[in-house]
């Protein structure tokens, strides 16, 4: 089941069990996840779904602390965050970038600087279809490379 039915399912349940900001929330992000594969393709994919979802939560994040300094009420988007954020794939620690890189020990400290070994690095992470932190990788990479 794609990304897109299961956040549809998700939608359905809501409606039925009168969750509305569940409810409200992701027929958000389902109708800007819809108006973005026009855009581009045409077919709603995992992908444009997950990207709408990052979007959006970089702007909770954003926006959150700045409603608190003004003293409004932020737990409705902090449930709204928390819910988006239990959508996206979990973050490898450095623990598993470390070991997803080790094969590849020799390669990181042969290249010229930390930009290529970076690079060297990401596209194994990437290949393996790891989410990972810029600042956790450069970590591990600096560590491999010392």
């Amino acid at each position: 089941m794609s990304l897109h039915d299961e956040l549809k399912a998700r939608v359905i349940a809501a409606v039925r069990g009168g969750d509305g900001l569940t409810r409200d929330t992701l027929r958000t992000i389902l109708g800007e996840a819809q108006t973005e594969a026009v855009r581009r393709t045409g077919e709603v994919t995992d992908e444009i779904v997950l990207g709408v979802v990052r979007k959006t939560v970089a702007g909770l994040k954003e926006t959150i602390p700045l409603a608190k300094q003004a003293g409004r009420d932020t737990a409705p988007r902090e449930v709204e965050l928390a819910l988006l954020e239990s959508l996206l794939p979990k973050a490898w620690d450095r623990e598993a970038i470390a070991a997803a890189l080790a094969p590849l020990r020799d390669e990181l400290r042969a290249a010229k600087n930390d930009g290529q070994a970076m690079g060297v690095a990401m596209k194994a992470l990437k290949a393996r279809g790891a989410t990972t932190g810029p600042d956790d990788v450069k970590a591990v990479v600096a560590a491999v490379r010392a």
